[in-house]
């Protein structure tokens, strides 16, 4: 059995801290801390620099930028006005043009699911975004 120091293995450890462990887990914290230590040394030495090339979200997260509190107001009054737009719209001009644009289907999807023709949902949906854009014409 042999007895460690607590403290020298866990730095949160404000006092010594002794404690008689196994001679095979004691050998397993001082090649952890070995470990620990060379590559320390390799870094300092070798002037190691994190690459934006390693796979562990580095560079997405340098490419976005935290958006002001003044830009978040602004998209959520963005949002306001394309929803009531989308609200003045009659309910099944409504229902296509969310399904088209928020949800992605295609016009031909729409005109299965509504048992229409697919040129009548396509000019549907067209007619409904010249009325969303009049609408946030005069509101924006």
């Amino acid at each position: 059995m042999a007895v460690i120091n607590l403290r020298k293995f866990y730095y949160w450890y404000p006092h010594d801290e002794f404690l008689e462990v196994t001679d095979e887990v004691a050998e397993a914290l001082r090649a952890g801390k070995r470990s620990v230590s060379s590559q320390r040394r390799r870094v300092t030495r070798n002037k190691a620099q994190y690459s934006l090339d390693c796979d562990d979200g580095i560079e997405y997260s340098v490419c976005q930028h935290e958006p002001s509190p003044h830009e978040l107001l602004e998209r959520v009054e963005l949002f306001y006005h394309l929803w009531n737009a989308l609200n003045t719209l009659p309910e099944v001009q409504g229902r296509r043009v969310d399904a088209h644009l928020i949800l992605g289907k295609s016009y031909q999807e729409i005109a299965d699911a509504a048992g229409v023709n697919k040129y009548a949902v396509e000019c549907s949906v067209q007619c409904g975004l010249k009325n969303m854009k009049k609408y946030l014409k005069k509101y924006l």
